[in-house]
């Protein structure tokens, strides 16, 4: 599913990560732990390709058995909309548009029609509980409510993987429960790869799998299961 190897980055003179390797099986829940600029969101954005690392010897990023070493950053693009969903600890919904239209946008880039992009939006946000809540705004939503849109957002073009940084750092302990738990009911039902970066130690213990990260390099690998 995701398979990485000798991944470097540097910001000027600073090495963020220093030739990481990483292989995440399709299906699995891995947990990536450690401490405050231990390098886990530049790892995330490296493999979400919102970021791209530094081409090293044996430098190799694949995502479904497609290398995306020398894709070019249109072809890029598409592929991150199509293969990738994505979850922050700030929902980053837009204020203007309602929770079906903020979960249509992804769907509405990939080019797809509104009525199978609503269908579907519809399907999602109901199975989260949030059928009575279409035609809410951000505003007119709990904190637990508006991330579950972004959830669902996430999950709208059936991507492969979903990568969340700090899902439930924003949110009280009943709503980071309820998220938690969200989160093996969807890889359950849909079959998804996630990949989460968190501080919360009940979610990482959660995981399949809990990778620690320190000074920019993964440096323990806890089996859970």
């Amino acid at each position: 599913m995701i398979i990485c190897k000798n991944i470097h980055k540097y910001y000027g003179d600073v090495e963020v990560l220093k030739g990481v390797n990483l292989h995440i099986k399709k299906g699995e829940i891995v947990a990536i732990v450690g401490p405050s600029g231990a390098g886990k969101t530049t790892l995330l954005q490296i493999l979400g390709t919102l970021d791209k690392p530094i081409k090293e010897e044996n430098f190799e990023l694949q995502l479904n058995d497609i290398s995306l070493k020398s894709i070019a950053d249109k072809e890029l693009s598409s592929f991150r909309n199509k293969h990738i969903g994505f979850i922050f600890q700030f929902h980053q919904l837009l204020p203007e548009f309602t929770a079906l239209e903020n979960v249509c946008i992804p769907a509405y880039i990939a080019k797809k029609t509104k009525q199978e992009t609503e269908k579907r939006a519809n399907e999602i946000l109901n199975f989260l509980g949030l059928s009575h809540r279409i035609n809410h705004k951000p505003n007119q939503l709990s904190g637990g409510e508006q991330q579950r849109v972004a959830v669902a957002r996430a999950l709208i073009n059936n991507p492969s993987v979903i990568l969340a940084d700090e899902p439930s750092g924003n949110l009280d302990s009943e709503s980071a429960k309820n998220l938690h738990e969200l989160f093996f009911k969807l890889r359950d039902e849909f079959g998804q790869t996630f990949v989460l970066i968190t501080h919360n130690e009940e979610l990482a213990n959660m995981a399949d799998r809990k990778l620690t990260m320190i000074d920019g390099r993964i440096v323990e690998k806890s089996n859970l299961l």
